[in-house]
């Protein structure tokens, strides 16, 4: 197969290996031919952003090398993107920028990731239909499926994110937030599931943390090169990830954390994983496009309810008002349920705890009622009160002393005390 399938046309359930008929076997390729592919599906994210639909488009019509050529003679569909490979261009060689990427990446430990290899995660592929409504910014208007990935770390890209969830809030999150989100990621790495996130301190960085304190699996999709992530505050972090995890990134080597390219790499965070989690987000909050993106591609998109009087809560409160689909959730277990088998991840009930008392059928409930707070009542008065009948009360008033709810005294009965009572 040509590489000009090569780009994740079709569209597979989540977590499924691939569409249907987008195999591609290394052997069914020579070698030059995959290496020559892999070099232009560099090249062409550096000519311009991972997230060009037009250029994902040439690729589906020529291959990568086909669209990189066609980019390079000029021969882009539209203006603007003519304008930005000129500009790239004048830069440098395409090919020669992709080769010392590859160079810098090996040096790194890291490695390319194409749709030609088995560890691909085809989910990306419904990217091809994201649009948000209503935005007039090409990152909302102009979407499309990733070209190749940047990978540091041991495990496969695809089995990893096979049973993921991202979870995602503020940068400048409250002790609540990340008290949530930490306990959120333990528990989901605790469950044998990869916890995704961006490396952002707050929420983002304490997700990682949990999920790394549980001995699970976390991965750190950047929006910058994985020689430099960012933040650098985050450093020793991102190295743990890159040791027991993995590190993943669009961008080549040495490519800067440009803000718009916050925004392109919410959409992998998105489209990766079964679902995403807003823990906190204030009104205008680039988690929430994450959360935009998992919506208009249909993921389940989760939200913890945080104070109403805080400012951080505003953003994930909104989410909930304004998208009916979006689910609360409070724990990992409410979490797996909305992104886990039909059936097979049902979060328990939410319930008190059990008391003595919810065992009594109605007389017994009444006779318990009337009964003082203090002192002794006699059993025709307690009857009287209660409203049944004096042989009711007796009975009733038997099955209560035995459940350790009132005592005997004398000729009536009394309430027992608390600290022998068999109830809260």
């Amino acid at each position: 197969m040509t590489a000009g399938g090569a780009a994740g046309e079709g569209s597979g359930a989540v977590g499924s290996p691939e569409p249907a008929g987008m195999r591609h076997p290394t052997g069914d390729r020579p070698a030059a031919a995959l290496d020559a592919d892999r070099l232009a599906r560099v090249a062409l994210t550096w000519i311009a952003e991972p997230d060009n639909r037009s250029v994902f488009s040439l690729v589906k019509q020529h291959g990568a090398v086909g669209a990189l050529t066609l980019l390079r003679e000029g021969g882009a569909p539209e203006e603007a993107l003519r304008q930005t490979v000129a500009a790239r261009l004048s830069a440098g060689d395409p090919l020669a920028v992709a080769a010392e990427a590859m160079e810098r990446a090996d040096r790194l430990g890291a490695r390319l990731v194409t749709p030609a290899d088995d560890e691909w995660p085809w989910p990306v592929a419904d990217l091809r239909r994201l649009v948000l409504a209503g935005s007039t910014r090409r990152v909302d208007r102009e979407t499309a499926p990733p070209l190749c990935f940047w990978v540091r770390g041991g495990h496969p890209l695809a089995e990893t994110l096979d049973r993921s969830v991202a979870v995602v809030g503020a940068r400048a999150a409250t002790g609540y937030g990340l008290h949530v989100s930490t306990e959120l990621a333990y528990g989901l790495a605790e469950r044998g599931w990869t916890v995704v996130s961006g490396g952002a301190f707050g929420i983002d960085a304490a997700a990682h943390r949990g999920a790394l304190t549980a001995g699970g699996l976390t991965v750190s999709v950047l929006a910058c090169g994985l020689d430099r992530p960012y933040p650098t505050g985050n450093t020793a972090l991102f190295d743990r990830i890159a040791d027991t995890g993995l590190l993943v990134s669009e961008w080549i080597p040495g490519a800067d954390p440009l803000r718009p390219r916050f925004l392109i790499r919410n959409r992998v965070i998105a489209a990766a994983t079964r679902g995403s989690v807003l823990v906190e987000a204030t009104a205008r909050s680039g988690a929430t496009q994450t959360m935009h993106r998992a919506l208009a591609i249909a993921r389940p998109a989760m939200v913890v309810p945080g104070p109403v009087t805080s400012t951080m809560s505003v953003g994930a409160h909104e989410l909930l008002r304004q998208h009916p689909e979006a689910r609360l959730v409070i724990s990992p277990a409410q979490v797996l349920e909305e992104v886990g088998r039909i059936g097979g991840d049902l979060a328990p009930p939410v319930r008190g705890p059990a008391r003595v008392r919810d065992q009594l059928d109605d007389e017994s409930t009444m006779v318990l009622e009337a009964l003082p707070r203090r002192g002794v009542r006699g059993v025709d008065d307690i009857a009287a009160r209660s409203g049944v009948g004096a042989r009711t009360a007796l009975r009733k008033l038997a099955l209560l002393e035995e459940l350790g709810l009132v005592s005997r005294r004398g000729d009536g009965y009394a309430l027992s005390p608390p600290l022998t009572r068999q109830e809260p």
